[in-house]
């Protein structure tokens, strides 16, 4: 339940300045203080994971497609949990550019051609949170290892092109989750809240006269411009609503931080956490080589040098003993998700939440990123399959088009997404 704001906002609430009357999207503080409310019992929600490397493909994709196929090596913690998940082959976003294609995973497009995209590079966690993020305290939540340009998987984007930094460990997270700030730290938030919102109605004011006296390019770029503006003027009109709201009582002890290896467990803890008391319904975690301790799985050398195996036996197997370990917290994530019961009591949150893994590199290898290493669970989708999406040796349908699928799951009245080219037909609701 969401306990609503002490001030009343009125549903015909507008922005208004400089000639400018911008009507505001649904806000908790619309709600009759002190009133209760549960718009949706069973709320929508959105989980995506990635790594940076991919996953060594021979030992991830089945060989068989439909519903009776074997289980590869780095599926095999996934067994028990089969009719809750979909795996994917042969899709991806047509694009090339090795580690800096990774970064393509959840936007479809590289950041060079945002410009010649209608909404950007903006990645499908931001373009849910757009629609549903306004209900919770936190929009979204980017969690996992912050690694440089190279090696990271950067996959946060907004339409404005700027990447959102993942929270890098699990104490991180757990006082942004449940540590209520002091009283002065609350009135310094409310005072950078007014202020960011004062400054940011003056240079909005600007540019708009600004735009009457320049040529079109300038124009294309002052459009960037404002729509970075609205970006950051949602943030601060959220943030500055929820300053007097109590977080939710920590269910758990403060956890230590350890490393992206020994904290993935506890990283996937708090993000279920996060759900289940509702402090936000979109979340993402990145798994990449900063603060990849190996020598906790037994094997020696970097995450990145071990992913260019060059066909070596060895590295290969070492390889697989990382990428295991992921697919094993993986599956243990689903099953929790799968035994935490609705607040009605009729669904599981695996039901009501669709959780992406994969990644923007296929073969870490040879640097390709094709027919990426994709899996869907939950949502309310009919699983239990492998899809391939290749016949006669080409690809059938993007990835976006999975993506497109995901928007519309989710409630969201989407026509396309990147380089969609319609939904995805093999994947259907129950």
């Amino acid at each position: 339940m969401n306990v609503a704001f002490s001030k009343h906002i009125s549903r015909r609430s507008f922005l208004r300045g400089a000639g400018v009357c911008l009507a505001l999207p649904y806000l908790e503080a619309m709600t009759p203080a002190f009133a209760v409310t549960n718009p949706s019992p069973n709320p929508k929600r959105f989980v995506a994971v990635g790594n940076s490397f991919g996953m060594y493909q021979p030992a991830f994709f089945p060989t068989e497609t439909g519903s009776t196929y074997a289980f590869p090596e780095l599926l095999a913690p996934m067994k028990p949990l089969q009719r809750d998940f979909t795996i994917f082959s042969g899709l991806d976003h047509g694009l090339t550019g090795g580690h800096f294609g990774v970064h393509s995973f959840l936007s479809g497009v590289l950041s060079v051609d945002a410009k010649n995209m209608p909404d950007g590079n903006i990645s499908l966690d931001q373009r849910i949170a757009e629609s549903l993020g306004h209900e919770t305290r936190f929009p979204s939540l980017a969690v996992g290892s912050d690694s440089g340009l190279h090696n990271g998987c950067q996959m946060s984007w907004t339409r404005s092109g700027v990447r959102v930094p993942p929270i890098t460990n699990p104490r991180k997270l757990f006082d942004t989750l449940f540590v209520e700030d002091s009283a002065e730290g609350k009135e310094s938030a409310a005072r950078r809240s007014a202020l960011k919102k004062s400054i940011l109605d003056s240079v909005r004011d600007d540019a708009n006269s600004l735009a009457h006296q320049v040529g079109k390019r300038d124009r294309e770029k002052l459009d960037e411009y404002f729509t970075a503006v609205r970006d950051a003027e949602r943030a601060v009109i959220q943030n500055s609503h929820w300053i007097d709201v109590p977080k939710p009582k920590a269910p758990i002890d403060p956890p230590e931080n350890h490393g992206i290896v020994q904290d993935l467990p506890t990283l996937y803890d708090l993000i279920l956490l996060a759900l289940e008391t509702d402090s936000t319904r979109i979340a993402t975690l990145e798994i990449s080589s900063e603060g990849f301790d190996t020598s906790v799985l037994g094997v020696s050398g970097g995450y990145h040098s071990i992913s260019h195996h060059g066909m070596q036996p060895e590295k290969i197997r070492d390889l697989i003993t990382l990428e295991k370990h992921q697919t094993q917290q993986f599956a243990r994530f689903l099953q929790k998700l799968g035994e935490k019961q609705e607040s009605d009591q009729t669904e599981s949150l695996l039901k009501d939440t669709i959780v992406l893994f994969g990644s923007g590199m296929g073969n870490g290898n040879s640097h390709t990123n094709t027919n990426l290493p994709i899996m869907v669970a939950g949502g309310g989708f009919r699983h239990g399959q492998h899809l391939s999406f290749i016949e006669k040796g080409r690809q059938i349908a993007p990835l976006s088009n999975l993506y497109l699928s995901i928007l519309n799951r989710l409630g969201i009245e989407a026509n396309s997404f990147a380089t969609s080219t319609g939904t995805l037909r093999d994947l259907q609701s129950v």
